[in-house]
């Protein structure tokens, strides 16, 4: 059985394709605030407001492409089991070929009707108006988990982390919960590596490495299938 090794990703491996993020921004994304575009209150007092800052966001990953980091980590499944927990809503991990990706904040190419959450729908193109519903005839809403809801995801999430032999976690400051908080559902020998250029203080049991990810990523990956 090959071993199984955990990838945790977060804004810093997509920043290298070009896709920005409201942390870098000091809270802003496109010169909106969070609290305008990413709540239940912003969808609930402007859908139409809502539904154009995605619709930029979508066109924006729509334009990127995968970099090396996300190429080396699809090489990687040659000799391990990777399982891809990413924080990110983009989908340059399945672009870049990689088969188990796990998001926890929603998929930004796909939209979810407001009456079933269970209806989930791909969404052609970059753009998603008022308008578009679901089969009851109700608004589709980005799939996105927004600031204030629950994380479906992140039970699934632990578990797999809770079989992991390696942890490794690229591109996150892990300041953002409750997702930081899978670096402590790893087994006792689970070995932990952490690829960010401004690697935040963790557990000393974390090798860090200080560089960016389309350059980290793939000399570690080298490194492990040699």
């Amino acid at each position: 059985m090959k071993p199984h090794i955990v990838v945790l990703t977060g804004a810093g491996i997509s920043a290298e394709s070009g896709i920005r993020t409201f942390r870098d921004s000091d809270g802003t994304w496109e010169n909106y605030r969070i609290e305008e575009v990413a709540t239940p209150a912003a969808w609930k007092k402007d859908k139409a407001l809502v539904l154009e800052f995605y619709n930029q966001r979508r066109k924006q990953v729509l334009e990127a492409n995968p970099n090396p980091a996300h190429l080396a980590l699809v090489h990687l499944e040659t000799a391990y089991n990777v399982s891809i927990v990413t924080q990110n809503v983009d989908d340059l991990h399945e672009r870049a070929g990689s088969t188990s990706v796990l998001h926890l904040h929603g998929e930004i190419r796909k939209a979810r009707s407001t009456v079933n959450p269970t209806e989930i729908l791909e969404i052609t193109g970059w753009q998603l108006n008022p308008g578009d519903t679901c089969s009851k005839g109700s608004q589709l809403r980005p799939h996105i988990v927004w600031f204030g809801e629950e994380v479906p995801a992140l039970q699934t999430a632990a578990e797999l982390v809770s079989t992991a032999d390696m942890l490794l976690v690229i591109g996150t400051s892990l300041a953002v919960y409750p997702a930081a908080g899978l670096i402590y559902d790893t087994p006792p020998e689970c070995q932990k590596i952490l690829i960010d250029p401004n690697a935040p203080s963790v557990s000393p049991d974390f090798t860090i490495i200080k560089k960016q990810a389309g350059t980290g990523v793939p000399e570690l990956v080298n490194q492990l299938l040699r």
